[in-house]
């Protein structure tokens, strides 16, 4: 079996999508999914630039075409190559697993367990009183997580001092509401800087939170060595650093206890199955990072399904929440859980045919065109 050609797919549900699908000669084709949101055109630019390199390879040789794609040049892959090498990877472990039809958790040793168990995103635009009432909400539907961005205590400001005092209050409101059984995961959206970080992850230890994820910028793993010291809460990070080595320090270092890993970002299930070994080796869990499609929903499922330390899966759109045309098959939910699939290959298919209900012209939905911008009291640009 040799690859014929490579084919994105950019469209929209709300939000900017890009898809790529792997051909072969033998007529299975292999569906992948790019996490870098709002950069889908320099990631289809490096995903025409890979294309030469697997053309007329053996799509069974998963971690030689990884190594060719992410050292083919003289430069190593950087984040945009990697979310194209990201896509690439998950359409061939597709083809690997309809090959041998065999669902791709089986390739990774089978299935530790049954069913993983899932957070959505809840309600973070509005008022305290209408977070707390989607967390409520999601509580009576199943989930047994609540998570939601802090944000700013007034529109299109973030000021790190009120951004605290809000996100306690918020805290304090939604643990009251839903009680202690329920898990509440803290998203800083990387935000704070350390000192505010360090202060926000001392005062969240008395609501009992699941982890405070990405209390700091990505850029500089280092600064999480002085939130470590501080923080009386699990931390978790990840969610932006693409390939093993970016997570090198906070594995090695144990900086962090939940490895926020975006198998779109981070190099496909190639990459991140070796991340997920390494953090075990520090009793680090994975919680898969996936506010994206069905693609990357079905892939962060097998490998959280065959791996033995995973804390929790990220599940922003539940099954048929986005592009129910065009994968008419995505992954189950069931009261909390994503369940297990047992077709070959990512149990995801695509119609292209429903292709051009998706395209970028007729979609609509406020984060279209770029993400959010904020600033500071005094004017200055701060990220979203």
């Amino acid at each position: 079996m040799k690859i014929t050609g490579v084919e994105t797919i950019h469209v929209a549900d709300g939000r900017p999508f890009l898809f790529v699908q792997v051909h072969t000669d033998e007529g299975i084709s292999g569906i992948g999914e790019s996490g870098l949101i709002w950069r889908e055109a320099a990631v289809e630019g490096a995903i025409r630039h890979l294309a030469p390199q697997i053309i007329g390879q053996d799509p069974m040789r998963t971690e030689h075409l990884w190594q060719k794609m992410f050292r083919g040049d003289f430069f190593p892959a950087d984040k945009v190559t990697c979310a194209a090498i990201s896509a690439i990877d998950l359409a061939l472990w597709d083809i690997k697993g309809k090959a041998l039809n065999q669902p791709v958790y089986n390739l990774l040793g089978g299935l530790y367990r049954d069913k993983v168990q899932a957070y959505t995103h809840n309600y973070d635009a509005g008022s305290t009183e209408e977070l707390v009432e989607d967390c409520v909400r999601a509580t009576e539907q199943g989930w047994k997580f609540v998570r939601w961005r802090l944000g700013p205590a007034r529109p299109g400001i973030f000021e790190p001092s009120e951004a605290v005092r809000l996100a306690l209050r918020q805290v304090e409101a939604v643990r009251s509401a839903v009680g202690d059984e329920i898990e509440i995961i803290t998203d800083a959206h990387s935000r704070f800087s350390p000192v505010y970080a360090s202060r926000l992850a001392r005062e969240l230890e008395q609501y009992n939170v699941f982890y405070l994820e990405d209390a700091l910028r990505s850029e500089n793993p280092e600064s999480y060595r002085k939130l470590r010291r501080d923080a009386r809460v699990p931390l978790a990070a990840g969610e932006q650093w693409a390939s093993k080595w970016a997570f090198r320090q906070a594995i090695e270092e144990e900086l962090i206890d939940y490895a926020r890993v975006d198998l779109c970002i981070v190099g496909g299930i190639t990459e991140a199955y070796k991340i997920v070994g390494w953090a075990e080796s520090h009793y680090i869990d994975l919680a898969a990072h996936n506010p994206l499609g069905p693609v990357s929903t079905a892939a962060c499922l097998h490998l959280s399904l065959a791996a033995s330390n995973v804390g929790v899966f990220e599940m922003k759109y539940r099954s048929n929440q986005v592009f129910e045309s065009m994968f008419p098959a995505q992954v189950e939910w069931k009261d909390g859980f994503v369940l297990a699939p047992t077709a070959p290959g990512l149990g995801i298919e695509i119609d292209l045919g429903a292709r051009d209900k998706y395209s970028m012209e007729k979609a609509g939905g406020k984060e279209l065109m770029g993400a959010p911008e904020y600033r500071r009291l005094d004017g200055s640009f701060t990220h979203w």
